[in-house]
């Protein structure tokens, strides 16, 4: 595992939050977060004024393969909603996955003008049988390469050709898990 850039060590341990409950946050064009629910503050063990205003990639697990993050900032930047599995990490490494419908926000003249996230529990055997794996293998390409930009590109066209030997799209993907 990589450290996170802020110096805090993932510790292993996973966090839960119920079925019934949602995470939710809104940030900013440039991804600084603007709100966050009750349930997103527990679960991050971040207080209300330390996250206000930060990016959200403050939660950000090292073990999230840069090469998903590009795809849905360029999904949403684009006016797109995603559904995407993500792993983050609480202020004390703790870490939590989540299953997240990431949608723009629009003004009245349709200018995309921040972004909303709902995340939910996601299903354990959709995590251990696809996505754990998934993930592993395209941060392993990402950290083959010398060149941060270059793993990344790297690992995208690996999960484009992965999709495409599938022939299916990222969504269609993700929504037959």
């Amino acid at each position: 595992m990589s450290e996170k850039p802020s110096g805090i060590q993932p510790s292993g341990r996973e966090r839960h939050f119920k079925p019934e409950e949602l995470i939710v946050s809104k940030t900013d064009l440039k991804g600084h977060i603007t709100y966050a629910n009750e349930v997103f503050l527990r679960l991050s063990d971040y207080s209300e004024g330390e996250v206000l205003g930060k990016p959200h990639a403050l939660i950000r697990h090292p073990d999230m393969p840069r090469c998903v993050f590009k795809l849905l900032w360029d999904r949403i930047s684009s006016g797109h909603e995603i559904f995407a599995y993500v792993v983050n990490m609480a202020s004390n490494g703790d870490h939590y996955w989540v299953y997240a419908h990431v949608t723009p926000t629009f003004d009245a003249s349709h200018k995309v003008i921040g972004y909303h996230s709902n995340r939910r529990v996601p299903d354990p055997k959709v995590l251990s049988e696809t996505i754990i794996p998934l993930y592993a293998e395209l941060r392993k390409i990402e950290e083959s390469l010398p060149n941060r930009k270059d793993g990344m590109k790297a690992a995208s066209e690996a999960l484009s050709q992965k999709l495409s030997d599938m022939g299916m799209s990222y969504d269609e993907f993700i929504q037959s898990l």
